[in-house]
């Protein structure tokens, strides 16, 4: 019975590694531009070590699903995940960095829970 216990807080404790290394896979960005029609979007990072880009920089890549283009604008920032696919940089994960605050909030304001009235 023990065995099985501990078999099991193993796997917990694995599954839990992994999605902690999925998140900290994702980057950061910012939105710059949009193109519908050229299924391509442009977003100014940082470094990205898996396509060996050590420094941030403005980039196009990609987009092959058009919903992943018309959940984000220009000025969005926006976490997300890229590969390269027969040498073309394509996007596979975005997603908005949305900040929680009260309308009217400062745009600082992180926590609805911290109102001091």
């Amino acid at each position: 019975m023990k065995k099985i216990a501990r078999l099991l807080l193993a796997l917990a404790l694995c599954g839990g590694a992994q999605a902690a290394i999925a998140q900290s896979a994702a980057i950061d960005g910012q939105v710059t531009k949009v193109d519908q029609s050229a299924k391509k979007i442009t977003i100014k990072h940082g470094g990205i070590r898996k396509l060996d880009m050590d420094q941030g920089m403005t980039m196009v890549f990609l987009a092959p699903d058009p919903n992943m283009l018309k959940a984000v604008k220009a000025g969005d920032k926006v976490k997300f995940d890229a590969e390269r696919v027969n040498g073309q940089l394509t996007l596979t994960k975005i997603e908005k960095n949305e900040v929680m605050r009260r309308p009217g909030a400062p745009e600082q304001y992180a926590h609805p829970s911290s109102d001091h009235r």
